[in-house]
């Protein structure tokens, strides 16, 4: 029992943290968005209870003009959680307010229009409660009601109650198939409400999972594995009242935001590689490394925004004749390429840099900065001059598929290859000089006679840098168990396609394919910045 002397007292308490290691559970830190009024900025109990009561350690992010501090702000954060207020600026979303709009902030407004697009970037998890989830809608994209009594067809039930915010007031139907299902196991919900502005059509990369009687969207999830949901109640206010029936909402929140700090946790300490990235093909509609580039899905925004360390830039060559004119263009081609990489880097230093060794990469992930490697898809590039792979090996080229589709004078493809042709003999020397220059063998894009071939051929380890597995998805490019199990067994590795965090709920749905690099071999014989250094 507290006696007034000990309320006054914290030296027993401080002392009572640090008798036991570790002194504390972690968890993760989600941030929560304040009201911004008259000076001040407030956050309801209800908000910061339930976060704790689920686990979770709650933050207020004020309302700053600065988007410095946003950012930094997010990278602190393990979840986001947009938290209820007042109605939304129109203006944001193109309109003119109509005479039944209440109050607005725009300075509020703006900050987590930011909020929601810079989180989602990161893959951080969001949850929306009721003007949160209109802030999401609007954020990516959505129309909104500003009044749904005046602007939505139909009669409408009360949607703001006079009963105890702690209390239920009308009930939503739940989708079967949602993510607000499998927390809740049930299609009808009791829920509050205090609302007059609702989701009209929603975002693209949403969908409604649940619905008032009268048609009013209640619910919303992401259709891109990313851990984002939102509720137009307030599942906050029932905890006051000593509710727990809505606490499966905020506990999602802290299970996706445990798994997110995870995540964070293995990157930090680890590696990451993007093995095949297309964004060379780019160059010449005038992309900006430096520039987050709807055209491109690597640059350095994201990058940074995913956690990856480093990516494998290729110089992608479409295959055409086989003349020698046409051969004799394809290797210039290749070159041009691999100089724009070069220059790219070049032109963005102090952020990123070429890693020609696989202590380049250690070196650049300690500075902080982002590693390119350079490839080349399809050994058309070569044309029939051998000389080219010792070449390319030496201008820093760390592997080089054999073919794209269509059959070349290595090999048959997977795609265009009605004679099933497998490795050619002039294929055969390739790869042996793959393997003598320290080239890896990449098989991506070979036709499965070819694949073998190769496999029986290489002394080395062979790769296939972008096939993930036929069983999932039925490709021509991609790699059948057993072609993936005699990969393995010769110390290879293949490649799916890569998400660096799947949300928790549908990890059991995913089963991407794994990479494994060979071993570095091989040494440069000088040329340009990588004289004299160690390959891969």
């Amino acid at each position: 029992m507290k006696t007034f002397s000990n309320i006054l007292t914290f030296s027993a308490e401080y002392d009572a943290i640090h008798r036991t290691f570790p002194c504390h559970k972690d968890a993760p830190v989600i941030g929560l968005t304040g009201n911004f009024q008259e000076g001040a900025c407030t956050l309801l109990e209800g908000y910061f209870t339930s976060i704790l009561k689920a686990g979770g350690i709650p933050f207020i992010i004020p309302p700053v003009d600065e988007t410095n501090s946003l950012i930094n702000s997010l990278n602190a954060l393990d979840g986001l959680l947009l938290t209820g207020g007042a109605d939304i600026n129109p203006l944001f979303l193109g309109e003119e307010p109509i005479k039944e709009l209440h109050s607005i902030n725009p300075r509020r407004d703006r900050q987590e229009l930011l909020l929601a697009k810079l989180a989602a970037d990161r893959q951080i998890p969001i949850l929306g409660i009721c003007r949160g989830i209109q802030v999401m809608n609007a954020a990516f994209g959505g129309s909104l009601y500003q009044d749904i009594h005046v602007q939505m067809e139909g009669e409408r039930i009360k949607h703001d109650q006079d009963l105890g915010r702690g209390y239920a007031s009308h009930t939503v139907r739940i989708e079967k198939d949602s993510l607000l299902y499998k927390l809740f196991e049930t299609e009808i919900l009791p829920v509050n409400s205090f609302h007059h502005q609702a989701v009209k059509e929603v975002a693209p990369g949403f969908r409604v999972t649940a619905r008032s009687s009268d048609g009013v969207i209640e619910a919303m999830e992401s259709t891109e594995c990313k851990s984002m949901m939102g509720v137009q109640w307030h599942p906050e206010c029932f905890i006051l009242e000593n509710n727990t029936c809505m606490m499966p909402v905020f506990h999602w929140l802290i299970q996706e935001s445990t798994s997110f700090r995870e995540a964070k946790k293995l990157h930090s300490r680890m590696i990451t590689l993007d093995s095949h990235c297309d964004t060379p093909m780019f160059f010449d509609q005038g992309i900006n490394f430096a520039t987050r580039d709807k055209k491109i899905l690597v640059d350095l925004h994201k990058m940074t925004e995913g956690h990856l360390d480093a990516t494998i830039m290729v110089a992608y060559l479409k295959q055409l004749e086989r003349t020698d004119e046409a051969l004799s263009a394809a290797t210039a081609k290749t070159d041009r390429i691999l100089n724009e990489i070069e220059e790219m880097v070049a032109k963005n230093c102090t952020a990123v840099d070429i890693a020609y060794t696989p202590a380049d990469l250690c070196r650049l992930k300690k500075a902080g900065k982002k590693a390119v490697m350079l490839g080349i898809e399809n050994g058309y590039a070569i044309g029939k001059d051998i000389t080219n792979v010792e070449r390319f090996r030496h201008r820093g080229v760390v592997y080089m598929t054999l073919c794209h589709n269509g059959n070349n004078d290595i090999c048959g493809s997977a795609r265009y290859n009605e004679e099933e042709l497998g490795v050619s003999t002039f294929g055969e020397q390739v790869i042996k000089e793959m393997n003598r220059v320290g080239m890896m063998v990449d098989v991506s894009h070979a036709g499965e006679k070819s694949f073998y071939d190769a496999l029986a051929i290489s002394g080395k380890p062979i790769v296939a840098s972008h096939s993930s597995a036929r069983a999932l998805c039925d490709h021509p490019r991609n790699l059948t168990d057993d072609q993936l199990k005699a990969l393995a067994a010769k110390g290879g590795g293949g490649t799916g396609m890569y998400v660096w965090r799947i949300p928790a709920q549908e990890r059991r749905s995913y089963h991407q394919g794994c990479h494994r690099a060979s071993e570095p071999h091989g040494k440069c014989h000088g040329h340009r910045t990588c004289r004299d250094r160690n390959r891969f």
